[in-house]
């Protein structure tokens, strides 16, 4: 009889599904509407309020990403040992999810220099810029210089993410019978070959 892992499969899903999809709708939605705002001193301010909204909820799902995903391994740690090709996309997997959670924490430094900037001084002199994530001409360096940081890990964080979701599609077929079946011989192959 085989054990359901449906909670632990429902946390990665879920959680990976709003990391990924939060990540690439706040790089296209929030920073681009802060475009919009006609007042280039108040587009940064803008751009962090909304991810300020989002930030709790995206820390939620990452949690309960990384919970389901260590639960899953923790299942599947025999098939991960014994079928061929298991343990190779469990580590691309591993690999792709700490890439993707150093590449948002960093994000989330970046941001808190840029919401600081993006409040400038009581009177009215945050930095201008012309989005959430591109500085305008009169944007002073240092506030350029951490928007063209963070405009590259808006794009970096989904295709990480995304990575994750291609990664997980593969799991999920070499979980069907015949693919263990086969990675099972396989490896089997491989240790009798070595051994001789």
């Amino acid at each position: 009889m085989t054990s359901r892992n449906t909670m632990v499969r429902s946390l990665h899903d879920v959680g990976l599904a709003a990391w990924f999809g939060g990540s690439l709708m706040g790089a296209i939605g929030v920073n681009g509407a802060a475009n919009d705002v006609p007042d280039p001193r108040q587009r940064l301010r803008a751009a962090n309020a909304g991810w300020g909204r989002w930030s709790p909820v995206n820390a939620a799902a990452i949690g309960a990403h990384l919970f389901g995903a260590v639960g899953l391994l923790r299942a599947n740690r025999g098939r991960v040992a014994a079928q061929a090709g298991v343990g190779a996309s469990s580590t691309v997997k591993s690999v792709l999810t700490g890439a993707a959670v150093a590449a948002t924490a960093y994000s989330g430094a970046v941001a808190k220099k840029l919401a600081e900037a993006g409040e400038g001084d009581p009177g009215g002199g945050a930095a201008p810029v012309h989005g959430g994530a591109v500085p305008a001409p009169e944007t002073p360096p240092a506030v350029a210089a951490q928007q063209q940081r963070l405009r590259l890990l808006q794009w970096l964080i989904p295709a990480l993410t995304g990575g994750v979701v291609v990664v997980s599609a593969l799991q999920g077929e070499q979980q069907r019978p015949a693919q263990q079946a086969a990675g099972l011989v396989r490896k089997a192959r491989r240790q009798a070959v070595a051994a001789a």
